[in-house]
């Protein structure tokens, strides 16, 4: 074992350590493992199939049933099973955070990168552009592209992830443009090593640590648009279960008040989602923090 492999590795243990004392981030650990479990098991812990119509012990349809010992979680204004629709939700909910974090991470890191090392005209095109981007509140230009799109499942996720990649992009910059004039990089130069070797090598895996706190934090931003987008009818269109169509239930009065079983499980699934993802940001940012004792 060289010399240098000594203090990574204990680097790496004192990291852990301080992740297993961050008792909220395990938590969101186990939090967040169920439903990805729920998620990826949705066809066999789902009790009935949440696009058909659900009879019950009789064989009777039931709208809009209040929850009972057939239908735990109830049943929704057309007959379907809430909890169902619940289970496959999270499948939907959770693909489309993911997937749309990833896409503003690949994005927000490439341009990132390539203007802190590039400097001059690159950085100053990518700046401006990103400056222009963000000058308009993302929620409301999310919906404003959605409104000229048809609504679907992979323009949901394209659309949050085109217009989500800022603050990767300007966290990347600045890493790289602290990174940049490091030993190890100059030395990479001065041995022949390419601009894409060197960005993509030596700078960004020495700048991981706050891109994956930022892309975790990503996916609770994510999930809380799409729910956004799919209460207001610009995500997920029915019959495809999402947390956020599943709250479109919710606008009217009567559902509010007499009806708590349509609304307040996808509510709660949002709401521990969310928690447990920013949590997990904290424990991830705390282990990584290099002045964290």
């Amino acid at each position: 074992m060289s010399v240098a492999a000594v203090p990574k590795r204990l680097a790496g243990g004192r990291g852990l350590g301080r992740f297993t004392r961050h008792r909220l981030a395990l938590i969101s650990v186990v939090v967040l493992g169920l439903f990805i479990l729920i998620g990826v098991f949705a066809p066999l812990l789902a009790p009935y199939d949440p696009y058909d119509l659900a009879a019950g012990p009789g064989g009777e349809i039931q709208f809009t049933s209040a929850p009972s010992a057939a239908f735990w979680l109830g049943t929704d204004a057309l007959g379907r099973d809430v909890l169902s629709r619940l289970i496959f939700g999270t499948r939907v909910s959770l693909t489309i955070g993911i997937s749309a974090a990833l896409l503003a991470l690949v994005i927000g890191v490439v341009l990132g990168v390539l203007a802190g090392f590039r400097g001059g005209w690159t950085d100053i095109i990518l700046s401006r552009f990103t400056d222009a981007v963000a000058a308009f509140p993302s929620l409301f230009l999310i919906l404003t592209v959605s409104s000229f799109v048809k609504p679907s499942l992979i323009t949901t996720v394209t659309i949050i992830g085109l217009l989500s990649w800022v603050s990767t992009y300007r966290l990347m910059r600045g890493e790289t443009l602290k990174l940049r004039h490091q030993e190890y990089v100059e030395a990479a130069g001065a041995l022949g090593a390419g601009d894409w070797r060197i960005m993509f090598r030596h700078i960004l895996p020495n700048a991981a640590a706050p891109i994956i706190v930022q892309t975790t934090l990503g996916v609770a931003e994510a999930i809380l648009t799409e729910s956004a987008l799919s209460f207001l009818g610009l995500g997920v269109q029915q019959p495809i279960a999402s947390w956020g169509n599943m709250l479109s239930d919710a606008r009217t009065i009567t559902v509010l008040q007499s009806q708590p079983w349509l609304w307040l499980p996808p509510g709660l699934a949002i709401l521990l989602t969310v928690l447990a993802i920013n949590f997990l940001g904290d424990g991830l940012r705390d282990t990584f923090n290099p002045r964290e004792k």
